[in-house]
């Protein structure tokens, strides 16, 4: 992973202490609320409903032990001994102190690590696949060219004052865990006919009230010009984007007013302008920053080893959990698992300092010292030998993170809801474990099948609800929760927008809903035919009718 030069350290610490003095200024009365809110949004501070809440940057979803354990200690010393893991694979803090989050940020940088631009209008965290550089699918690791990205977009001049928040993601292959269709700018890495590596560039995807899917406006970028011309759409974005009014301000309304071609036309004009300049990416930069993901030091003989089997043949829990939450790693004889923060009865994507601690000493005895964060609330440990998956798994059984449940209905994406945030119109940790509570069957899950459920507590769709196979939006009517449903959403490569099953419904209706919407699919699906591919079939009129026809 990036290791910061001394540059990078000394303008970390430098931005802790200048936060550190506007933070004093603001408590003694010396600092207008109204000038205090930029500056703290700037460095990820919200005020929400119970106290503030950091947001801490996790670049493309990376950790090392050091870091995990300083989040982990930082969580269990200003915090209530737990933090969140969020859909852009930051992490949020609930409870902290206002007078004491400068001394969270120094501690952070101990270890090269901010809140930088985590909120605020302003380029946010790069994203990417959590197993980028470990999927033999890819075409490239997308990793260096968030790393890229991630230099270039901090503290740019430019783009810190933007009509609104700016999200990128980049895919290094076919599949697509990250979402990248739904953001600001999307970046698929690509093959061209000529067998070069480049990129296809998309833009104007976004949820929140207006969702859109991204479209693409150049087929193939050659990698060189991958900065210049991201200052370009982002220029284009600043000088046209709405400033007048905040729920158009965002880069999918501009890109749907003006189409896609005529936006792209001006950011072909803009790019021809800087194309040639200091922003055209040398190969000595780009091999510079791939030195710091190359590939690690493997066991030759990891494959070799024959214990695996004979584990799997003895425990039947393991081999359940070895199904469900590991995957084939590209280097013979290794996996990569993915830690479930998905517990029965607990809110999703939350973890424990003691829980961060176990993982970051599993990373550093097992996965080379590395951690990565999912889109979909998770951890993974992407380096584990075979040999060493039974001792990894027990550890995480010990501390309720080796739920068998990845890819199921309860590995749910979930926003905090009404109980934390000052947005939200409804709550949704209940209604996540009242949905753990009615499917707490792991067999009838998996007999299922893949089925994503995404939940968000307000219209600003931090839970991603729309691009859920199955999708639920609190809403409040007359100061009361109900939950409307959508179906047929997709955040993946073949992303689509889920479309409203009927009426909302009340909280303790939901659990019921979800076992109607789930029992037509197993009366409708051919064989092992998938949710999302079902609900296509037969079309959303069709599959709401036969719902309906369920309950009565």
């Amino acid at each position: 992973m990036y290791q910061y030069n001394e540059v990078d350290q000394r303008i970390v610490n430098e931005r802790v202490e200048q936060f550190r003095d506007q933070t004093r200024r603001f408590l003694a009365g010396e600092l207008p609320e109204e000038e205090f809110q930029v500056l703290r949004l700037m460095n990820g501070l919200y005020i929400q409903r119970q106290a503030p809440m950091l947001r801490v940057a996790i670049p493309y979803g990376l950790l090392s032990s050091e870091q995990l354990r300083k989040l982990a200690h930082i969580a269990r010393v200003y915090d209530h001994g737990y933090a969140h893991f969020t859909t852009r694979t930051n992490i949020q803090y609930n409870w902290p102190k206002l007078e004491q989050v400068p001394d969270i940020l120094a501690e952070l940088a101990e270890v090269q690590m901010h809140a930088i631009q985590t909120s605020g209008n302003c380029i946010r965290n790069t994203t990417t696949s959590h197993f980028a550089g470990i999927d033999d699918t890819e075409i490239e690791d997308p990793r260096p060219w968030c790393e890229i990205i991630r230099q270039w977009s901090t503290l740019h001049p430019e783009f810190a004052y933007l009509p609104r928040k700016f999200k990128i993601a980049v895919t290094g292959g076919p599949n697509d865990r990250a979402a990248s269709q739904v953001h600001d700018i999307g970046l698929h890495l690509v093959r061209n006919d000529q067998g070069e590596v480049g990129f296809e560039v998309l833009v104007g995807g976004g949820l929140g009230r207006t969702p859109f899917i991204g479209k693409v406006i150049r087929n193939f970028l050659p990698k060189q010009d991958l900065i210049s011309y991201l200052e370009a759409i982002l220029r284009v974005y600043n000088l046209k984007g709405r400033r007048d009014n905040k729920y158009k301000a965002r880069i999918k309304i501009l890109v749907d007013a003006m189409g896609a071609e005529a936006f792209g036309e001006l950011v072909e004009a803009e790019w021809a302008h800087i194309r040639d300049s200091e922003l055209r990416l040398t190969d000595a930069e780009v091999e510079r920053v791939k030195g710091f993901f190359a590939p690690y030091s493997y066991d030759a003989a990891a494959a070799e080893d024959g214990s695996l089997n004979q584990r799997l043949a003895e425990d039947q829990d393991f081999r359940v959990w070895y199904e469900r939450n590991t995957r084939v790693h590209k280097v013979p004889g290794y996996r990569i698992v993915t830690v479930s923060l998905k517990p029965h009865l607990g809110a999703p994507g939350d973890a424990t300092d003691l829980q961060m601690d176990v993982v970051a000493d599993l990373a550093a005895q097992y996965s080379f010292n590395e951690i990565r964060v999912t889109h979909d609330q998770n951890l993974v440990l992407g380096e584990v030998k075979q040999s060493d998956l039974y001792s990894v798994w027990q550890t995480l059984l010990e501390h309720n993170m080796a739920r068998a449940n990845i890819g199921t209905l309860t590995d749910m994406i979930c926003c905090p809801g009404f109980d934390f945030c000052s947005l939200a119109n409804a709550k949704t940790l209940n209604i996540a474990d009242d949905i753990n509570a009615a499917f707490d069957d792991l067999d009838y899950l998996y007999d299922l099948g893949e089925i994503r459920l995404n939940m968000s507590g307000c219209i600003n769709a931090c839970g991603h609800h729309h691009v859920g196979h199955i999708g639920i939006l609190g809403v409040d009517k007359k100061g009361e929760d109900w939950y409307q449903i959508t179906l047929g959403g997709s955040s993946r490569e073949d992303a689509s927008l889920g479309k409203v099953l009927g009426k909302s419904v009340a909280a303790d209706e939901v659990p019921e809903t979800l076992r109607r919407i789930l029992l037509t699919y197993v009366e409708q699906r051919i064989e092992d035919e998938r949710f999302l591919d079902t609900v296509r079939r037969i079309g959303m009129e069709p599959f709401k009718e036969k719902v309906y026809a369920t309950a009565a």
